[in-house]
């Protein structure tokens, strides 16, 4: 007989699952109901990092655009330690950073180039290291970089699948998702830092990056780091979570599993 002590997490699954719909029943008498209120409230990257990999299933490669020198996948390789890495940084500023994230990560690698829908060329504002633009056309202060697209860098090195594919791009996510038609049939996770606002000609607001999306068969599983802009209080931007619109999540519409 199993005599272990129940631990925190264990006590809190048998109150929810057993205690929870009997307590809820008493109480909805009188129209009341207990709701749980821990749990949900910690909007940080890692948090979301770590559901979205108990979610499963396990990740081959990450493809971090926008990868700067390689904070991001820093972490994120924490919850997906199994998966390759590349790193798509188009700013040559971070050239240190991301040879010494190579020399340090087994089964990663980085290309210095802007990703879009083409191989070639674009034009890249680098002016501000941890938020550049690329561009199709010369912009003030944008000097021309390569090109590559994500389809382009994950046939030519073979990179595994399923895929994650973090976008921290500024507004230029249309010509990157286009330049990813075939790895997006396998890509499992999409996280996308998105914006209340219109950031540069033909970037999409987070409701429209929804839209698009969903026409591609992704749908919005979680967000972090929400921020507003410090002059009116108003919500700026935040990193979305899209998972296929076809996994077992989406198939209740209920809040509560209990109520199923």
């Amino acid at each position: 007989m199993n005599t272990r002590p129940l631990g925190r997490a264990d006590a809190a699954a048998f109150l929810r699952r057993v205690v929870g719909p009997h307590v809820n029943s008493a109480l909805g008498r009188l129209g009341l109901r207990v709701i749980r209120t821990g749990g949900s409230s910690d909007f940080s990257m890692r948090a979301a990092l770590a559901k979205a990999a108990g979610r499963g299933p396990a990740v081959g490669t990450i493809i971090d655009v926008g990868a700067s020198d390689g904070r991001w996948s820093e972490t994120a390789r924490q919850y997906f330690p199994a998966a390759a890495i590349l790193l798509i940084e188009a700013n040559g500023a971070h050239r240190a950073g991301l040879e010494s994230f190579r020399r340090r990560v087994p089964r990663s690698d980085f290309i210095l180039a802007a990703a879009g829908n083409t191989v070639g060329q674009l034009f890249f504002d680098g002016s501000d290291p941890f938020g550049g633009l690329a561009s199709t056309e010369a912009i003030e202060r944008s000097s021309p970089v390569p090109a590559t697209t994500i389809d382009h860098e994950v046939a030519a090195r073979s990179l595994p699948g399923p895929y994650l594919i973090k976008l921290d791009t500024h507004g230029f996510e249309l010509p990157i998702l286009q330049g990813a038609e075939a790895t997006l049939r396998r890509t499992d996770l999409l996280i996308v830092e998105v914006y209340n606002f219109t950031l540069c000609r033909g970037a999409l607001r987070f409701y429209e990056m929804c839209g698009h999306l969903a026409e591609l068969g992704f749908r919005p599983i979680d967000l972090c780091d929400p921020t507003h802009r410090p002059q009116d209080g108003v919500f700026w931007q935040c990193d979305i979570f899209f998972a296929r619109s076809d996994r077992c999540e989406f198939l209740s519409n209920t809040y509560d599993a209990s109520s199923d």
